[in-house]
C-alpha cells in the first residue's frame, strides 16, 4: 500500500428538499385546508477516525464528497426523507485544514472520533406552515437552504511516543528495526527512507511507539532535500531520540544543522525532550567514542548516550531511558488535565491582594475586623456631628 499523508478534497454538504403547496382533497370534506409537508434536512458531511488505516492513499482517487440532498415534502403534512450523511474516514492523527492550511478544523486523535465537518441544509416549508387566522390557504412554499461547501485539506501525523530525527545515513532505520519488529528500508546511501515508519518497541512488559522519519538535511526548511514536510509525523511525540553518526569528523556540525531545522520548523519541536544518541560506536575505539562524546555533552544541553543500531550495543539502555521520559510525560500531562484541580484565587480588599504565590486562599473574617482608612474618617464626621 501506498503512503500519502497529505491530500486535497472537496466536500458539499446536502441541499435542503423543497416544501410543496398541497390541499386536503377529500369527499364530503368541503374545506380541506392546506397539508403540503416540509422538505427534509439534506445530509451532513461527517470525518469519523477509523482503526486499521495509516495513509491517505484513498483520497489520492477521489476528491469530491457530495451529500444527497433532502427529499421534498409531500401531501398529507407528510415530510421529506433527511439525506443521507457521508462519512470520510480516515486514520488516527489525521487533521482537517481549511483552503489556507493554517486553519485546523479539526483534530482526529482518537478511534471512533467523529466531526460534521459541514452541516446539510434545512429542508423548506410546506404550506402548511403558513396558514393562520388571516391566511386559510397559502399558496406558498420554500424551496429549502443550501448546504455548505469548501475545499479542505487532510493532513496525516502520525501519532506515536517517541520520535527519530537525525542526517541521512545517521542509522535511524537500522535502530528502527533493531528495536522493534518493523521491516524499513535500510541501505548504504542517502535517503533510503522516503515515507515514515512506525514500530512498536518492547520494554520488558511494557511497550510504546516509535516513529522514524527520512533525513534532514541543511535547508530543508527551504525545501532541499525531501523538505521538512515529514517532520510533522514527529510532532505529536513526547520525546526525539536525536542520532548522530559517530564515523563522521565533525558531530557538532551534525548536531547543529538538526537543531537548526527542528527551530525553524517550529510547532514546539525544538522544545520537545531530547536525547542524543552517538551511533555507530561499533566503528569507532574507545578514545574517539569518549572525544565525539564530551564534544556533543559540551554542545547540548542533553543526555548523550553510546549505540549501535547494527550491533545492539547500547540498545537496551536507549529504549528504557525513552520509556522513562514517556512514562513521566503521561505523568505530567495527566496532571495538568485533572478535573477539579485547584488554583489559588487573588481576592482584592481595596488595594490589597490577599493570595500569596504557591499557597491556596484561606478566607475566614479576620478582614472584617481590620479598619480602614475611611471608616476613620467616618468616625470623625459622626463626632463632628
Amino acid at each position: 500500500m501506498k503512503f500519502l499523508d497529505q491530500a486535497k478534497v472537496f466536500l458539499k454538504s446536502g441541499d435542503g428538499g423543497p416544501g410543496i403547496v398541497a390541499f386536503r382533497r377529500e369527499k364530503f370534506i368541503e374545506f380541506g385546508g392546506p397539508d403540503g409537508g416540509d422538505g427534509g434536512k439534506g445530509g451532513d458531511v461527517v470525518i469519523e477516525a477509523v482503526d486499521g488505516l495509516n495513509t491517505l492513499i484513498d483520497y489520492r482517487y477521489q476528491q469530491h464528497f457530495k451529500a444527497p440532498r433532502g427529499g421534498h415534502g409531500m401531501g398529507k403534512d407528510r415530510s421529506g426523507a433527511k439525506g443521507e450523511d457521508i462519512v470520510l474516514k480516515v486514520p488516527v492523527g489525521t487533521q482537517v485544514l481549511d483552503d489556507d492550511q493554517e486553519t485546523v478544523l479539526a483534530d482526529m486523535v482518537e478511534v471512533g472520533q467523529r466531526v460534521v465537518l459541514l452541516r446539510g441544509g434545512d429542508g423548506g416549508f410546506g404550506n402548511a406552515h403558513y396558514k393562520s387566522a388571516t391566511n386559510r390557504a397559502p399558496r406558498q412554499s420554500h424551496p429549502g437552504w443550501p448546504g455548505e461547501e469548501r475545499w479542505v485539506w487532510l493532513r496525516l501525523k502520525l501519532i506515536a511516543d517517541a520520535g527519530l530525527v537525525g542526517l541521512p545515513n545517521a542509522g535511524k532505520s537500522t535502530f528502527l528495526a533493531a528495536s522493534s519488529r518493523a521491516k524499513p528500508k535500510i541501505a548504504d546511501y542517502p535517503f533510503t527512507t522516503l515515507q515514515p515508519n512506525l514500530g512498536v518497541v518492547y520494554v520488558g512488559e511494557e511497550e510504546f511507539v516509535l516513529a522514524d522519519i527520512p533525513g534532514l538535511i541543511e535547508g530543508a526548511h527551504e525545501g532541499s532535500g525531501l523538505g521538512d514536510r515529514f517532520l510533522g509525523h514527529v510532532e505529536r511525540t513526547r520525546v526525539l531520540l536525536h542520532l548522530i553518526d559517530g564515523t563522521q569528523e565533525d558531530v557538532a556540525e551534525a548536531y547543529t544543522i538538526i537543531r537548526g531545522e527542528l527551530e525553524a520548523y517550529g510547532n514546539g519541536l525544538d522544545e520537545k525532550q531530547e536525547i542524543i544518541g552517538l551511533n555507530k560506536c561499533d566503528s569507532l575505539d574507545d578514545e574517539e567514542i569518549a572525544e565525539k562524546k564530551a564534544i556533543l555533552e559540551e554542545l547540548a544541553d542533553a543526555l548523550v548516550m553510546v549505540l549501535s543500531g547494527a550491533t545492539g550495543i547500547g540498545v537496551p539502555p536507549v529504549l528504557f531511558e525513552l520509556l522513562r521520559r514517556i512514562k513521566d510525560a503521561k505523568v505530567e500531562e495527566a496532571e495538568d488535565s485533572a478535573p477539579g484541580r485547584r488554583h489559588p484565587v487573588p481576592v482584592h480588599l481595596g488595594e490589597r491582594t490577599m493570595a500569596e504565590p504557591g499557597k491556596e486562599l484561606q478566607l475566614g473574617n479576620d478582614h472584617l475586623d481590620q479598619d480602614h482608612p475611611a471608616d476613620d474618617e467616618d468616625d470623625e464626621d459622626d463626632n463632628a456631628r
